[in-house]
């Protein structure tokens, strides 16, 4: 007698489910921009920094044409001969006052003479010889001034050191020591220049020697009236 086969359990035994493996997200990838961008940016500041340079390239250059024109607007003086007025120029004096040159021979006659450099030997010889005879040009109806391109200040220490009784001009940039044709690019040619009252030139020495230029002037000034 055969054996019974065994019964089948109707029972399902559970096995354990598996774990159901979880997958990770994956990464969105994301590109670096960084490099390209900052080059972009790089470039874009390049860009900005060199319209603001040609920006100031433009300026200065306007600018210096601005510069070019107000140069050009103010002209030189006109070259002064014998027959020709004193110019429409503002000088300082000794003591740092200005002076219209046109105004000095309003009322009087002028005599101007140029020296190279105040508290020289040649040039205080010069400027002590009008002062010993500067009553004789006032008897005649003359003023004297000294002309230079010394400061003020080393005009007034001079003046102080050596009594000089008349004025001493200050002329830095030789604008009217070069109008009278006495410059001589950085330096001043020893002379004098005599205008009638009402500002015309009558007569000038050029070069002239320090101990002549008083006398010379004086006679002059004495044959003519």
């Amino acid at each position: 007698m055969e054996a019974p086969a065994p019964r089948r359990s109707s029972r399902i035994s559970s096995k354990p489910k598996s774990e159901s493996k979880v997958v990770p997200e994956k990464k969105k990838r994301t590109v670096k921009t960084g490099t390209k961008r900052g080059a972009e940016d790089q470039g874009s500041d390049d860009a900005n920094k060199k319209a603001k340079a040609d920006a100031g390239d433009s300026s200065d250059a306007n600018q210096g044409q601005n510069s070019t024109a107000e140069t050009a607007a103010t002209p030189d003086i006109a070259q002064i001969n014998i027959g020709d007025s004193l110019p429409s120029l503002t000088l300082k004096n000794e003591k740092d006052e200005d002076v219209d040159v046109t105004s000095i021979a309003s009322e009087k006659g002028v005599v101007l003479f140029l020296v190279p450099k105040a508290d020289t030997p040649g040039c205080t010889q010069q400027a002590c010889g009008f002062r010993d005879i500067w009553g004789e040009f006032g008897a005649l109806n003359f003023d004297v001034y000294c002309l230079s391109a010394d400061t003020s200040a080393a005009q007034s220490k001079w003046q102080s050191k050596k009594e000089l009784p008349y004025q001493l001009l200050s002329d830095p940039k030789r604008m009217l020591i070069t109008a009278l044709g006495a410059g001589d690019g950085n330096k001043t040619k020893r002379s004098h220049f005599i205008f009638e009252k009402g500002g015309k030139l009558v007569d000038k020495k050029m070069p002239v020697k320090p101990v002549d230029s008083p006398k010379l002037a004086l006679e002059f000034i004495k044959s003519s009236n």
